[in-house]
Parts: C-alpha cells; structure tokens; sequence
C-alpha cells in the first residue's frame, strides 16, 4: 500500500506540514509505505506556476521535465493521497489550487480515479474556515474521480469531513486524535479499493 501526502501550504515546517506527517506516521505503522511532497517548492520552481490553459486537450507541456511531473507520477502510483492547505480566505492555498488546476492531462488519463483521498486543514481559529476548505478539496478530489473518506473510523465515530486543526497544530490534541484516526480509516479504505484500482 501506498499513502502519499501533499503538503498544500508555501511554509515546508508549518502547521500543514506538521498535520499531514501525523496521518503518515500513522499509516505507516499501520503497514503502508509513504512518501511526503512538498508543493510549495514545486510550484514556486515552475516557469508557469498557474494553469493558461495553453493547449487543449492539455499536452503537459507547461510542467514535462519537472518535480511536478514526477509528483504526478507519484500520484499515479499511490493507493491513497492525504491533501493539506492552511487556510486561504476560506479556501485552500493558492499553490494547491494551481497544483490541481494543472492535472488536467492527469484527468484526462484518469491517473487519480479510485484513489482514497483524505483532506487536512489548518486555521487561525477554531472556527477559521478549515471546513470550507476541506470542501474546495473534495471538490478537486471529485472531479479526478476519487474517493473521499473523513476523519472517521468504525472503532471511534463516523467522523465529519477530515482533519481540521488550529494553528499551533501540534498543541492541537484534539487535531492530532482526528490524524491518527482517520489514517486507520484511510488504510481501511485503500485495502478494500485496491482492486479497482489500476497502477
């Protein structure tokens, strides 16, 4: 099995960063073998950070030869992707929103279809917009044809719609019970996909 975890937020140590590890680590002890990706690097590296829409059907031509490239196909390859982005105005970070504005070409390939996804968000508040955000995640994570699991897990609760947490995240209890908990559901989940899913 394997888990990748996107860090959406532009800071690689932050709360984000923090919140996506915490579900890594725990599905790693659960058997699943991960990798962590920065996006905020990757974007920031591109000649064109934002989609142009500069070919259609897209052609990938705008990324071929970059760590987004790869982190696509890194993607393909995954079970399940646990998503992060602090919290952007009620949404998620500009740099996850130009990540996925980009996977056109991975749509059209269906490279995400049947991937378990799971989102995590961190806001200034206990009630900063980390709901919305997790939503404009489901909405990217649907519209690749993915799975979407919450915070839940069938020996604890039904859980909401995914980790949310308040900046400190890692004095955040509650936030880290939420991570450790959905992990378990995640790799639940991505056992009992696997066979509808192609690599």
């Amino acid at each position: 099995m394997y888990i990748v975890g996107l860090n959406g937020s532009p800071n690689k140590d932050g709360n984000t960063s923090f919140l996506v590890n915490t579900v890594l680590e725990e599905c790693t002890k659960l058997g699943a073998e991960t990798i962590f990706i920065e996006l905020g690097k990757i974007m920031g590296e591109l000649k064109n950070s934002y989609c142009t829409v500069c070919s259609n059907p897209c052609t990938g031509n705008c990324y071929k030869g970059t760590d987004l490239e790869e982190a696509f196909r890194i993607l393909k390859k995954a079970d399940g992707i646990v998503i992060g982005s602090p919290v952007y105005f009620g949404s998620v970070s500009a740099q996850l929103k130009a990540m996925f504005d980009k996977t056109r070409k991975v749509r059209a390939n269906k490279w995400l279809y049947n991937k378990v996804g799971l989102g995590v968000s961190v806001g200034t508040s206990r009630f900063g917009g980390q709901e919305t955000t997790l939503k404009a995640m489901h909405d990217m994570m649907l519209v690749n044809g993915m799975i979407i699991v919450g915070d839940g897990y069938i020996d604890d609760d039904c859980g909401h719609h995914g980790v949310c947490a308040m900046r400190p995240a890692n004095e955040d209890e509650n936030a880290k019970k939420r991570a450790a908990i959905s992990a378990r559901r995640m790799v639940e989940v991505c056992k009992a996909t696997e066979c509808i899913r192609e690599k």
